[in-house]
């Protein structure tokens, strides 16, 4: 008789833990209000590294082409991007860091000089303009250091100052730095870049 009601009385403790754990599981966060937690911490992640230029904003997401081709300030350098055929290198996989001129920077440039390099005949020197302004790698503003030289597609040096926390490239303003999408980050620059 006692060893039925011992036998008894184990299970019902087996059962009253078993009927906590599952009491404990039901009360705990419902799976669905977790995914949603984790999806909110990740929009605002994203919202704090989006930067607009140009009016829009620069979707991490996307790549180098599609980010900066919606901005209305660098309409000249996106038409002189399609001109010399660089889309799918800026569209692509690879990483790379581009300091991208405003409209304003390309005003500078003689109109006679910028009309000449826009025409068909001219493509290998436009590709040699446009490469000028693109390294291989990510470099965000905190990887540059004063003095550095960087090595850019075009095969030319660029030089790395830093005065008061402001980054120059070649003598060229960083107006916005650190514009990061899918394949790299643009620095917006208020200067067309031409090799020496």
């Amino acid at each position: 008789m006692k060893k039925i009601f011992l036998c008894s009385a184990i299970g019902v403790v087996c059962l009253a833990l078993i009927s906590s754990c599952n009491l404990s599981k039901a009360d705990s966060v419902p799976e669905n209000l977790v995914k949603e937690s984790d999806k909110a911490v990740s929009d605002v992640a994203v919202a704090e590294t989006s930067v607009e230029v140009g009016g829009t904003m620069m979707v991490p997401s996307k790549n180098i082409f599609d980010n900066i081709s919606n901005s209305k300030d660098h309409t000249t350098f996106i038409a002189a991007v399609k001109q010399a055929g660089l889309v799918e290198i800026l569209s692509s996989d690879d990483l790379f860091t581009v300091f991208a001129p405003t409209n304003q920077a390309f005003s500078t440039v003689p109109k006679a000089i910028l009309d000449s390099l826009m025409k068909p005949e001219a493509k290998a020197d436009l590709t040699k303009v446009l490469t000028y302004h693109i390294v291989l790698g990510k470099l965000k503003a905190a990887d540059l250091k004063d003095g550095q030289e960087l090595i850019t597609v075009q095969g030319g040096k660029l030089k790395v100052s830093i005065k008061d926390g402001k980054v120059m490239i070649n003598g060229a303003n960083v107006t916005i730095a650190d514009v990061v999408s899918s394949n790299g980050v643009t620095h917006v620059i208020d200067g067309v870049l031409m090799a020496k």
